[in-house]
């Protein structure tokens, strides 16, 4: 079973979660019995009142996916270390007349802020802005790559990164900067100007650093490793979360030094969009056949198995109409069963134009909202300009609105930073009011 702890787990809160689970259980709450039935090897005592706080733990255990709760307090000691947490540190805030807010900084705040900035969070901070911002810094203080691993490493400063490593011997293995990363992930998670990236990453890597390099997100337990920087994107979108501009080759490079192919998260940010450029590239390398596995050695315990990270990725291809991608599955033998697609009448799980065609002649409505948005504010958000144009052509209303935000696809496309799906949108939307 895969793990499934809360952000910043917090051993007490479990243990509290564990004596109120007793609790419940002895005064035999509904929802706490079945917990037990489903989690405890001996399902709920004949006597609940005499069920024991050990059971609970058990049970509290098993539901975030180990096998027992001391495994679980293992785990939580071994990753700890690894924890970071990108989105709480706010560095600089734009002045009232839109400078960068560096004013008066140290010459180490300013490093510190500028490798911040250039850098993928995976929170709601992740903007286009923050990169304006720091390569706004970095213009007007060029010397701060010379005098900082992070900068020179977040703007692939081959020269600089070369002085760093030259200069000591641990430049390029040791955590620095703002996020506590070592330089190789400010190179890959930075989306701010770069010198040369894949030149500044063979120097790291040539002086040692790890190309399974990475941590924990918030203290999840899916490592947010160098490739999964490399490979971008996510649950915000293209836009706001975009892959490396040198993705393909810095992922081949790290891939040839070792990094392991079975990218958990890289992948879980990779299946929102129908690109299977990674995927292709991840087969070619091993995915999905047992590799190093170097981050459950680290901490213990595999986040997920391979046959888990399988199913989720064969689940979300069939249930969107993927069929490239389950047919690149299946020929690298790692797909049960034929390549087929989704239900033709459902027009959310219609992932190209043939399959938005199909679903309408099969009598979708091609503005239903099962989940309160359209198709078409979904594929804006995705900047996924062949299906917004599709979904047009069937007749989708480009003025509906989603039932959380009253917002048309035309503003889920500008909050995305979906550049090429506002812009078909533009044309076919009324003006603002």
């Amino acid at each position: 079973m895969a793990l499934s702890l809360p952000a910043h787990p917090d051993l007490e809160h479990l243990r509290r979660d564990a004596r109120r689970l007793q609790r419940e259980v002895r005064a035999g709450e509904v929802d706490a019995v079945a917990l037990v039935a489903r989690h405890h090897p001996r399902g709920v005592p004949d006597d609940p009142g005499s069920f024991a706080l050990a059971g609970a733990q058990l049970v509290v255990a098993r539901a975030h996916g180990f096998p027992s709760w001391p495994r679980m307090l293992d785990y939580l000691r071994s990753a700890r270390p690894l924890w970071r947490d990108p989105g709480a540190l706010d560095p600089v805030s734009a002045d009232a007349d839109g400078g960068d807010g560096s004013d008066g900084m140290s010459i180490d705040e300013l490093a510190s802020a500028a490798a911040a900035l250039a850098c993928l969070t995976y929170t709601d901070r992740d903007d286009p802005a923050r990169w304006a911002r720091a390569a706004a810094i970095l213009e007007r203080r060029p010397e701060l790559a010379v005098q900082d691993v992070a900068v020179a490493a977040a703007t692939g400063d081959v020269a600089a990164l070369r002085r760093h490593v030259a200069g000591d011997a641990g430049a390029a293995t040791r955590e620095t900067g703002p996020f506590r990363w070592p330089p190789l992930l400010y190179l890959v998670y930075s989306r701010v100007p770069q010198v040369d990236a894949v030149g500044s990453a063979r120097v790291l890597l040539d002086a040692g650093a790890d190309p399974d390099s990475g941590y924990l997100w918030q203290g999840l337990p899916t490592p947010f490793t160098a490739l999964t920087g490399v490979f971008g994107e996510g649950e915000q979108g293209p836009g706001r979360e975009p892959r490396h501009p040198q993705w393909r080759a810095l992922a081949e490079l790290l891939l040839e030094r070792g990094a392991d192919p079975n990218d958990r998260q890289a992948l879980y940010n990779r299946m929102f969009n129908r690109d299977d450029s990674h995927l292709e590239l991840l087969l070619e390398h091993g995915l999905g056949r047992p590799s190093s596995e170097i981050w459950e050695r680290r901490t213990g315990q595999a986040a997920e198995s391979l046959e888990e990270m399988l199913v989720r990725q064969v689940g979300w291809a069939r249930d969107h109409g993927f069929v490239h991608r389950l047919e690149l599955l299946a020929v690298h033998g790692l797909l049960a069963g034929p390549p087929s697609g989704p239900e033709q009448s459902d027009i959310h799980r219609a992932a190209t134009p043939e399959a938005v065609a199909a679903a309408v002649a099969a009598g979708a409505g091609v503005d239903e909202r099962p989940d309160g948005r359209t198709a078409l504010h979904q594929a804006a958000f995705m900047d996924d300009v062949e299906l917004v144009r599709a979904l047009l052509a069937a007749g989708a209303d480009p003025e509906a609105r989603d039932d959380t935000h009253r917002t048309r696809p035309l503003e889920w496309a500008r909050w995305a930073h979906a550049r090429a799906a506002e812009q078909v949108l533009a044309e076919v939307t009324a003006t603002d009011g």
